[in-house]
């Protein structure tokens, strides 16, 4: 245990620690009550509005189309009142721009009128507000002064009481765009991607003569994080200035146990995640799962699926209350991607497919896969999509946080590849010879050989976690994305390749139906060759294997290693056309986003440099440099004399590793990508050389002198 006064108090506090006693009633609260309470859901709508009024609004959230101004005042009061009942006070658009984060501006229900206040809340005010859009990432859209922007409600996503312990507000999920119209966010293009899909979709599924409803994708995000006690992690200034750690030696027990997976959940740590998914349930957040992960410290929490925009909503919001509830437990709540070395980081498997009313799940293979003709098409779109746009898939997880996660232990390759699996493989194999498949592999039974226990039904393939993309009986999970993230650029990237794939299928259908009227003979000939060309991208074996880099790179497949690699993938020609061809994203759009990215990841290089050389010449070699000054009456001895020439040493090391790396950041170039490449090659080299020495240190300065707590307190004290 440390004796260094702050940790040492830090950890007394810990072991001290009470044992916690709930604010409320987890036994007797009824989830069936508070489940979308705080949400001007759709039966609160039926409840308080007119007749004609709900229907409209209710056909517009069904088809994502505007509300008319006249039924928009009418909305505005009823949820004025709603509000008002609930105990709120302000209202809000909420917004989300490209710094990745959500944004809101609060305005008050209550204007004076001479005698007082009255409660305001009008239509205008419901589907518009004009917020500064100066000080918001642009990349290049429009000069600093060309200020204006606007906030425009998005009906399909319902409005929500936000509870704090001082007040409410009342919160309504917008889109965020330029005077000129140009999208400023993240939502704008996800809801223009999920328009595509639908009109997609549609094209194909009337080719198969099927009758439906609004097609729409779908998303069930997973999110990974760490809980680290408030007192450990203020005691690490890159924890709390950079989210992640940038020192910090190995400790003699981290993962390797494989004891911390499934594992019982402490008692501390269940009651945050209890407090956590009741906040969720008030506000209509499906939270079906939660569970220890592989690092120690590290968990999970999973909805379960809902319409990609309001997953993605829904999914900032976990994430604000992740973090808000740790705090009232006496935690943070970690979401870097990879915030201690040596142990697994945080993913977001984003689980993605399409699907309406009248045709159900269109990624839903059915009991037998190879006589699901309409699958196998979607299937085939989907292998087409991510074998064309593979590049601009690995650009859409790219980041500083997610690169030191990816192609780790825990994570998928940089490159992209699709697992299907042996029983959808060996069909799709079918196809690819002849068109048409006639059987596919069953799954059958596992006779566990034990009498009390139940034979147990076997899925007709494994799971394959290497894989970036794969599919998992109803859908697929893109693995690759970062804890982080917002969904809502992956998602887009998937919509928008996805449409993209079904029109072409469409008009090759179409133009073979014109020369041959055999619907299936038609099909067949199309799936053939959709498989055929871009069969390349499926892969079902070990990701991590040096076999397969090389056998991807046979294969053609991009390996985009870093963010400077992966970015310019954003404006390359095919993905210009794609996004425009879809009407989801301009070329300038385009544009504008991967010059934000690459600013933001030498942003993100800089800061983290500059704090591994500030806490190594302020923190650690002060640190090292007593320890060895306190051992000179001992140097005589043996091992003094050696432990001291080892301190000095490795104290050498880190300060000439420290003004290395303050000369390789401060080499200026030319342009931003100029820059990210040179932080990327130089930089983040230069970074590990100090943490290295640093990390040495660790291992053999007397604890009592080491300034920051330590792996093994950070991740097994809680």
């Amino acid at each position: 245990m440390s004796t260094n006064p702050a940790r040492r108090n830090a950890i007394e506090a810990i072991a001290s620690q009470p044992r916690l006693q709930g604010s409320f009633d987890f036994r007797n609260e009824k989830i069936d009550l508070i489940y979308g309470q705080n949400v001007f859901s759709l039966d609160k709508m039926e409840k308080r509005l007119p007749k004609d009024v709900f229907k409209s609004l209710k056909a517009n959230i069904e088809s994502g189309t505007k509300l008319d101004a006249a039924s928009a005042d009418v909305v505005a009061a009823a949820i004025k009142d709603w509000a008002l009942e609930r105990g709120a006070t302000h209202y809000a658009h909420v917004f989300y721009p490209l710094t990745g984060f959500t944004a809101e501006k609060h305005d008050t229900f209550f204007e004076p009128n001479g005698n007082g206040t009255l409660a305001q809340f009008s239509g205008k005010a419901l589907i518009q507000a004009e917020p500064d859009a100066s000080s918001f990432p642009n990349g290049g859209l429009r000069s600093t002064f060309e200020a204006r922007g606007y906030t425009a409600w998005d009906v399909t996503s319902p409005a929500y009481i936000f509870d704090t312990e001082n007040g409410s507000t009342l919160c309504i999920p917008t889109a965020f765009v330029s005077w000129k119209g140009e999208a400023l966010d993240k939502k704008t293009p996800l809801l223009r991607s999920m328009a595509a899909v639908n009109k997609s979709a549609s094209r194909v599924l009337a080719l198969f003569g099927k009758k439906h409803g609004y097609i729409s994708a779908s998303c069930g995000p997973e999110q990974e994080y760490f809980l680290i006690d408030t007192r450990l992690f203020h005691l690490r200034p890159d924890l709390y200035t950079c989210g992640r750690s940038l020192f910090g030696s190995k400790p003699a027990k981290g993962q390797e146990f494989e004891d911390q997976y499934f594992g019982t959940i402490p008692d501390r740590v269940l009651a945050c995640m209890m407090e956590t998914e009741r906040e969720c349930f008030k506000l209509g957040i499906p939270i079906k799962t939660r569970h220890n992960e592989v690092a120690p410290s590290q968990y999970e929490v999973a909805p379960i699926y809902e319409s990609a925009n309001v997953a993605h909503d829904h999914q900032m919001l976990t994430m604000t209350l992740l973090k808000r509830v740790a705090t009232k437990h006496g935690f943070v709540c970690l979401l870097a991607e990879k915030p201690f070395a040596g142990v697994n980081g945080s993913g977001k498997h984003v689980n993605w497919s399409i699907g309406g009313a009248g045709v159900g799940n269109l990624l839903e293979p059915g009991h037998s896969p190879h006589e699901n003709a309409q699958f196998l098409t979607f299937c085939s779109a989907v292998i087409r999509a991510v074998d064309l746009h593979q590049g601009l898939l690995r650009a859409s997880v790219a980041s500083a946080g997610n690169d030191h996660r990816l192609g780790a232990n825990e994570a998928p390759p940089a490159i992209i590849s699709i697992y299907l699996g042996d029983m959808l493989n060996e069909v799709i194999e079918q196809v690819k010879k002849s068109g048409s498949a006639s059987t596919s592999r069953k799954g059958g039974h596992m006779t566990l050989g034990v009498d009390t226990l139940p034979i147990l039904p076997k899925d007709a393939g494994d799971r394959n976690r290497t894989s970036p993309f794969a599919f998992t009986g109803n859908k697929f999970e893109f693995r690759a994305v970062g804890s982080a993230f917002s969904v809502a650029g992956p998602l887009t990237v998937l919509n928008t390749i996805m449409a993209d794939s079904l029109d072409k299928l469409a008009d090759d259908l179409a133009a073979a139906l014109k020369k041959n009227s055999d619907f299936n003979a038609a099909l067949q000939g199309v799936l053939k060759d959709i498989l055929s060309k871009h069969g390349r991208i499926v892969f079902n074996g070990n990701g991590y294997s040096e076999e397969w880099h090389k056998e991807a790179a046979k294969r053609g497949l991009k390996n985009l290693r870093t963010t400077p690699d992966a970015l310019p993938e954003i404006v390359s020609k095919s993905s210009i056309e794609v996004f425009e061809r879809q009407g989801v994203l301009s070329k300038a759009e385009l544009e504008s986003r991967e010059e934000i990215y690459t600013h933001s990841y030498v942003l993100t290089v800089n800061t983290e440099s500059k704090l591994v050389s500030d806490i190594a010449k302020t923190l650690l070699l002060p640190a090292a440099l007593k320890f060895a000054a306190d051992l000179t009456p001992v140097e005589k001895t043996k091992s003094g004399g050696k432990l001291r020439k080892e301190v000095i040493s490795l104290a050498d090391e880190l300060s000439a590793a420290a003004d290395a790396l303050d000369a390789a950041r401060e080499v200026s170039k030319s342009d931003t990508h100029a820059q990210a490449k040179h932080s990327c090659d130089k930089v983040l080299p230069a970074m590990l050389k100090v943490r290295a020495a640093a990390d040495a240190l660790e291992e053999i300065v007397a604890d009592e002198y080491w300034p920051m707590p330590s792996y093994q307190e950070l991740l097994f004290l809680r």
